[in-house]
């Protein structure tokens, strides 16, 4: 619920900024261009990889996923307008940072790069690739949306936090270590410790995660998914647990329940959600029977 009043709060932005004619513009008809040509006015720390993977999906979709690659020691989000302020209301995961990049239209000064762009290796060649083959015949019109700094100013700028955390919850915490955020509280992407092909896909396809192929360390825990946007750390069990006899159920429950609310405890100490993600009807029910802080926090996953 709370990530659809983010969508819907963002496409209403989107009518309202597109509401008034405009006749100079013309969109592109192919708008994985589209997406490219923006994210090449954009630092990326992966060379724009994740950008050229994900091009094919609407812009929010790929500002989410992709925000991790960002190079953030290059880049400020600033929200001009308030929009994101208004967005981020009574919705403490939707941040400035992540709802600037996702907006439709981002106004000048709101994306302020420290430096000079280079379109990253991945993206140029997937630009020329497009030029190449003729894809679209329409004139793709890059939108200068950066506001680029000079690199010199970077030297007399303090010290920040990184801004992984920091940008994806709203300014004016009552706390003011809330606003810096504790480093370990800023996810980072470290590789999956298991080679199980079926709990990799399950976690992967978690709607929304921003860390397919890698898990997000936080508060000393690997987490499988993270939703940037709804703010929700994810841990996900394969377990063929209708197969399973009533013994070894009840072994595998026992567990659950203690792991889930030591890992439920661990995200909501750094401003996470949490939610457990489960492969068996039977053992989401008993879960939720055994444990009642557990219920909402248990989801059947029907994407594996």
């Amino acid at each position: 619920m709370r990530l659809r009043a983010c969508v819907a709060l963002l496409l209403f932005f989107s009518a309202c900024a597109t509401s008034a004619p405009r006749s100079r513009d013309r969109s592109p008809q192919n708008p994985r261009i589209a997406n490219l040509q923006r994210a090449a006015t954009l630092p990326w720390g992966d060379g724009g990889r994740c950008v050229v993977r994900e091009a094919s999906l609407p812009w929010p979709a790929v500002a989410e996923r992709c925000f991790h690659a960002l190079d953030h020691d290059r880049i400020r989000f600033n929200d001009p307008t308030g929009r994101c302020a208004v967005a981020s209301a009574g919705t403490a995961a939707l941040g400035i940072g992540i709802c600037v990049l996702a907006a439709p239209e981002i106004v000048v000064g709101a994306v302020i790069v420290v430096g000079v762009v280079v379109v990253g290796v991945a993206i140029k060649e997937a630009l020329d690739a497009y030029e190449l083959k003729g894809s679209s015949r329409e004139e793709v019109v890059p939108t200068p949306q950066t506001k680029p700094v000079p690199q010199e100013l970077s030297a007399n700028r303090k010290p920040k936090p990184s801004p992984l955390g920091q940008d994806w919850f709203p300014p004016g915490a009552a706390d003011p270590r809330e606003r810096e955020r504790r480093p370990e509280c800023a996810p980072k992407r470290v590789a999956p410790k298991g080679g199980n092909a079926l709990h990799n896909r399950c976690a992967d396809n978690v709607p929304f995660n921003a860390f397919r192929g890698a898990n997000a360390l936080v508060n000393g825990k690997a987490f499988d998914a993270l939703q940037v946007v709804a703010g929700v750390l994810w841990e996900v069990k394969t377990d063929n647990f209708d197969a399973y006899p009533q013994e070894l159920q009840d072994i595998v429950l026992r567990k659950n329940v203690r792991d889930f609310l030591v890992e439920q405890e661990l995200a909501r100490a750094c401003g996470f959600d949490f939610r457990a993600g489960v492969r068996s009807a039977t053992q989401k029910a008993m879960l939720e029977t055994q444990e009642p802080r557990l219920r909402g926090v248990i989801v059947l996953m029907d994407w594996c």
